[in-house]
């Protein structure tokens, strides 16, 4: 008989992970961030309205028992929410600080996608000032009239609505339409409306999941980076260099999150969770015997540990072959279940696709889709993309409606099915059943997926110092715990367990700013000081003292200027010390903010000139060269009359050149010619006479970079604004040296 080839078959298999930090400070009540409520009416609802709508595309969530706990709070009014009671108060009613607090917060939103797109908001933004640091906001305050604080309120919490409540409730749909001139009555419909969508959440994803178009996943339940509860010596593994504080070490801390967060998972949604989301993919090899005990089959993290894993192992490591697969892991007879994400993918929705026109977007997840089934050597192949499901939406416009539909419609109606490949959507669990593990992994690196290290939450002074005030508290706790009411002792380790969560750590440090890192500081401390409330004893002072010190605006550090003359060699090599001695820098560090860009493309940018030249030096990153051939540079300058753009293939070719262009006044490019100043073979070095992009000494330009990949920005130096120069003249070095 005949024997036909079996079917190459793939799942692809969506993760959203949805968490927030636990706000709540239950000695006092009361919650002081709004953004459980905020992401409630937008990002949560959305993302299952938008199934709702597709119902033959599966997907797998992961929601933290810290939000979901946080919801319940909110959502009945056991816990107080500060920004909520700003909304709630009459305009007209409101003490001089009260205004000030509004127009400090209530434009705590995306300017480009939630401010500006609503007249009446935008017209108030513009009147405040886009920039009220150190100003007296009591007297920006009192320029407000009644209706324009009225109207404020009503904004702030009317442009958080997300696609979903807007289509499901018409009424938000008119009151954006009336823009302005809000009633008290009005008002309050909005925030009727808040509630409504956080009474609704819970029961929308418990519908999916019970008619199997979702799986439900959970995370330690304070969402821990549960290798350094376990040991924060740990940190060495991937990061002997760090300085480390006083060593934690509570495993059993560890298994508590992890069967509270089953135990609250369970009684959340009627049914045990089976699949593990570890907070920021943080694994190493002593958690896994702590999964089976607590149900948990499987879980889930990045490539980058997979490939660390099988460095440590002496395996070769073969993207294509060896990511699209799930593995087992663990003692033998007690295996667990491990699936890594494709990082590309995933952090392309997080950090590329808003930047591009939606169907652009989805075109590029279904042509890496594509690629990655017809080059998979496996007949079954499993393609996990893994991201935060809240965040990035307040990025695209529409909140990624139009984005999201075009790929499930892609998903669900067979456009990934050619070349004799059958491709569908699945839940985690489902693609396990159809493809089960058979590969082991022998030795698990220690990190997470942000660099395969623990880096961001320890290291730091400001980092290690919080470990230090919770291993002080832990210490206090575990000696008086048996002396308490087992109500207060369990409220109190509760509140150490809260302490012990990612997202402080996260805000320390100088890898980020929100702009809130103050109050992420006062409420780290505020749940170690309870510890120590709640047991009856007085905390210590030092509790009453900021961890974190005063920052500046996130582009102060943005790059150094030069401080002399160059003429370096243009031959794509550091040919000696003083080549570039003197150069100017551009930092190549993941910009502040509130997610974490892991390009990882570029290590340095330098930068010069000479009185009739610019000079750049472009240092690739290692990692980077696997992906050098899809990336093209674009280098921009530009005046107040003219845009030039500079632009070459990242990877090193036979015959090094760039074209240059520069912009019309109808948003086309006109080619001026190509230029051989330019050489990539350990670096990039390139020159463009500062007379062919028509300046002169002392004029003002401003210079981009750009990253593309396949058209797509994947990244951007700086990262905020372009960086902006003087054309040196004569006198440039003097200048430099004058007192």
């Amino acid at each position: 008989m005949k024997q036909y080839p079996a079917m190459k078959s793939a799942k692809i298999c969506f993760l959203w992970h949805m968490h927030q930090p636990y706000y709540t400070d239950p000695v006092a009540g009361s919650a002081s961030m709004p953004w459980v409520r905020l992401h409630a009416t937008k990002a949560y609802y959305d993302m299952a309205y938008g199934l709702e709508q597709f119902p033959a595309i599966k997907a797998t969530f992961n929601f933290t028992p810290s939000l979901l706990r946080q919801l319940q709070e909110i959502g009945s009014g056991t816990v107080r929410d500060l920004f909520l009671e700003h909304a709630q108060r009459p305009a007209a009613d409101l003490r001089p600080e009260e205004k000030a607090f509004l127009i400090r917060h209530f434009f705590s939103a995306n300017w480009a996608t939630m401010v500006h797109p609503y007249p009446r908001y935008r017209e108030l933004l513009v009147k405040r000032g886009n920039d009220v640091y150190g100003r007296d906001l009591e007297r920006v305050a009192r320029e407000f009239t009644t209706q324009e604080l009225l109207d404020l309120q009503t904004w702030h919490n009317l442009a958080w609505f997300g696609y979903g409540m807007v289509s499901r409730y018409p009424r938000l749909a008119a009151l954006r339409t009336k823009n302005r001139g809000f009633t008290e009555e009005e008002k309050q419909e909005v925030l009727a409306l808040q509630l409504t969508a956080m009474q609704e959440i819970v029961p929308l994803y418990r519908r999916l999941m019970e008619r199997e178009q979702i799986e439900l996943t959970t995370t330690p339940f304070f969402h821990p980076i549960l290798p350094l509860v376990i040991d924060t010596d740990f940190t060495r593994r991937a990061r002997p260099d760090l300085p480390l504080p006083s060593r934690f070490h509570a495993p059993e801390d560890a298994e508590a999150q992890l069967q509270r967060a089953v135990e609250f998972h369970t009684a959340t949604f009627g049914r045990a969770p089976v699949g593990l989301w570890p907070s920021e993919g943080s694994v190493c090899p002593e958690l896994i015997p702590m999964l089976p005990k607590v149900g948990l089959r499987w879980l889930a993290t990045d490539e980058g540990i997979l490939a660390r894993s099988f460095a440590a192992a002496q395996q070769p490591w073969e993207r294509h072959r060896d990511l699209y697969q799930p593995y087992l892991i663990g003692p033998e007879n007690q295996d667990t279940t491990i699936v890594f994400r494709d990082r590309e993918i995933s952090d392309a929705f997080g950090f590329v696709y808003h930047k591009t026109t939606p169907d652009r977007a989805a075109d590029d997840v279904l042509r890496r889709l594509a690629h990655i089934i017809h080059d998979a050597p496996q007949k079954q192949v499993t393609i996990a993309i893994v991201l935060d499901g809240e965040n990035p939406w307040e990025h695209y416009h529409e909140g990624g409606e139009q984005f999201l539909s075009l790929l499930y419609n892609a998903c669900s109606t067979g456009r990934l099915d050619h070349d004799g490949a059958r491709a569908a959507t699945a839940t985690i669990s489902e693609a396990l059943e159809a493809s089960p593990a058979r590969d082991r992994v022998s030795h698990l690196h220690s990190g997470s997926w942000i660099n395969q290290d623990y880096k961001i939450w320890i290291g730091h002074q400001e980092d290690n110092r919080g470990w230090d005030l919770v291993s002080q508290a832990r210490s206090h706790l575990a000696e008086i715990s048996a002396t308490l009411p087992s109500d207060r002792a369990q409220a109190a380790w509760d509140e150490l367990y809260a302490a012990e969560g990612s997202d402080w750590f996260w805000w320390y440090g100088d890898d980020f700013d929100s702009g809130y890192n103050d109050e992420f500081d006062r409420l780290f401390r505020t749940h170690v000081r309870n510890v120590w409330t709640i047991s009856g004893q007085t905390p210590p002072e030092l509790l009453s003292q900021p961890i974190c010190r005063l920052r500046g605006m996130p582009d102060t550090d943005l790059m150094t200027m030069p401080l002399a003359l160059l003429s370096p060699s243009l031959d794509g090599l550091v040919t000696n010390f003083f080549e570039w001695r003197g150069a100017g820098k551009i930092t190549t560090h993941p910009p502040l903010g509130a997610m974490w860009k892991a390009d990882g493309i570029l290590t340095d940018i330098q930068f010069g000139w000479s009185l009739d030249q610019l000079y750049l030096r472009l240092d690739p990153s290692e990692p980077s060269q696997a992906r050098q051939a899809e990336l093209t540079v674009e280098v921009q300058l530009q005046t107040s009359d003219h845009v030039y753009r500079l632009s070459f293939p990242l990877a090193p070719s036979g015959s090094d050149q760039f074209l240059l262009s520069q912009r019309q006044s109808n948003g086309q490019w006109q080619e001026i010619g190509l230029y051989q100043s330019i050489c990539h073979r350990k670096i990039i070095e390139l020159a463009v006479p500062f007379k062919d992009v028509q300046l002169t000494a002392g004029q003002e330009f401003r210079l981009t970079i750009l990253m593309l990949e396949h058209r797509l920005e994947v990244a951007r130096y700086p990262h905020h604004q372009p960086a902006t120069f003087l054309v040196p003249g004569p006198e440039f070095e003097a200048n430099l040296w004058r007192v």
